[in-house]
């Protein structure tokens, strides 16, 4: 199984809402969602995925956001929406993790109902009291020995795999890195799954600016289905100015990629088509001159991660 996480961002949720309303998500995706706020967007999310009977784990003890580092988020959640059901309640191991369980046991959800986030060594001692008698049903953690130990089944393998920059066009350092290759070995290695952050990373940062550079971020299987991502950078980046120019500079090196991608990995383009419907997309804008903004570019190259993965897990399933 794959757990991306994300956080609750317009992008983000219309991302995850596109795949589902689509069927592109695959039978072994299990979105982790932080949410920043109850938002329209964020409560059409949900129902997408409720109405398509897809699995979301959603956490109610958020870091960051409206709710950030309260234990109220439970609450707030159940006024809005009328219940718990149709999710897998989630908890990031933090001060605030006794408190909601609580909460959520009052509402009559156990332990092995919960999935939970360990990715503070400093809170193993919170997880080893909370989870001494009763096990969460998934635990996404860093591969550490010393966490091996404590969680006794329900593994996630989790991490940030993205090589985030300071700025855009640091990433034509180094335009091809490695990405990930857990959905190779996850398996083998005791886990019944594996996670990340996708290509957003686990920085948070509510504030906006507009970019000297636009960068496109695209994740690929390569001939080891190992997966990499390449990172394609404008040109013109002296100012801010003609973002939608930046854009097709980036897009036209993303044009002649996909071609190589294409010739190295026939067998992913299906009568010539592109593997992922956010591929598709961008052929679109490139042939038709469009510019989507920065928000929705960010939101196909999630698309493009979780369908890929998916569908890689999905054919391994069925061999």
């Amino acid at each position: 199984m794959y757990f991306p996480c994300l956080r609750g961002r317009q992008y983000e949720l219309l991302a995850l809402k596109e795949l589902a309303k689509s069927g592109l998500l695959g039978s072994h995706v299990i979105p982790v969602v932080e949410p920043i706020k109850l938002s329209s967007t964020f409560e059409g999310t949900l129902q997408t995925f409720f109405d398509a009977r897809l699995p979301l784990a959603l956490i109610f003890n958020p870091a960051v956001g409206d709710y950030g580092g309260q234990d109220i988020f439970v609450d707030a959640y159940v006024q809005k929406t009328g219940g718990l059901s149709g999710i897998i309640p989630t908890l990031l191991m933090s001060k605030t993790t006794s408190a909601v369980l609580g909460k959520l046991s009052a509402r009559g959800v156990d332990r092995p109902e919960i999935a939970t986030v360990l990715d503070n060594r400093d809170f193993l001692e919170i997880y080893k009291s909370e989870f001494d008698e009763a096990s969460p049903r998934y635990t996404l953690f860093s591969d550490e020995r010393s966490l091996r130990r404590v969680v006794r089944q329900g593994k996630v393998m989790f991490g940030d795999k993205f090589n985030k920059q300071d700025k855009n066009a640091d990433y034509s350092k180094n335009v091809d890195e490695f990405f990930s290759d857990d959905h190779l070995f996850y398996a083998d290695e005791g886990y019944v799954g594996f996670g990340d952050y996708s290509i957003i990373g686990n920085d948070y940062n509510e504030s906006g600016f507009a970019p000297y550079a636009v960068a496109i971020h695209i994740v690929y299987l390569n001939t080891y289905n190992e997966l990499r991502v390449r990172h394609f950078i404008s040109d013109s980046n002296r100012d801010i100015s003609d973002v939608a120019g930046k854009f097709r500079e980036a897009l036209e090196k993303y044009i002649v990629w996909e071609g190589k991608w294409e010739a190295e990995r026939p067998e992913l383009f299906a009568n010539g088509k592109p593997p992922t419907l956010a591929m598709s997309v961008l052929n679109t804008h490139w042939a038709m001159g469009t510019y989507p903004g920065l928000p929705s570019l960010k939101k196909l190259s999630i698309m493009h991660h979780l369908e890929l993965v998916g569908k890689f897990l999905d054919a391994e399933a069925n061999k």
